[in-house]
């Protein structure tokens, strides 16, 4: 019985040489640990789902460092560009500050039917 304590007293303290039977039977038992723990303990460590700004405003920068906003076509009353590049600016202006708008276009479904406007803008 001295004999088996000793052993565990030697897994625990890791009192045993590379190369030998009980090192490898150390390592094997944290390698069954760690890829077969995660299938059998929750440790809540998915990630935080990404959920968009709520006024549904994506923003992205482009290479040449302009800002490039995604905003939600719910969010624009359709009329002439004048109309809409107020809105889009009414929109943007509180997230970034003063910026202007560059260009903007009109982002479609399969169907023709505006899901939302993406707006190139530079801060002033």
């Amino acid at each position: 019985m001295n004999a088996i304590w000793r052993t565990i007293r030697g897994y625990i303290l890791w009192q045993y040489e590379r190369g030998t039977l009980h090192y490898d039977i150390m390592v094997t038992l944290i390698l069954i640990f760690i890829l077969f723990s995660p299938r059998v303990i929750n440790f809540n460590d998915k990630p935080i789902a990404r959920n968009p700004h709520p006024t549904d405003v994506v923003v992205t920068a482009d290479a040449e460092g302009r800002l490039v906003y995604q905003v939600a076509a719910n969010a624009i009353v359709p009329g002439d560009e004048n109309s809409v590049r107020d809105q889009l600016l009414r929109i943007i202006e509180p997230i970034s500050g003063a910026v202007s708008i560059v260009s903007y276009e009109t982002v479609s479904d399969s169907k023709g039917k505006v899901q939302s406007y993406k707006v190139l803008a530079q801060r002033e």
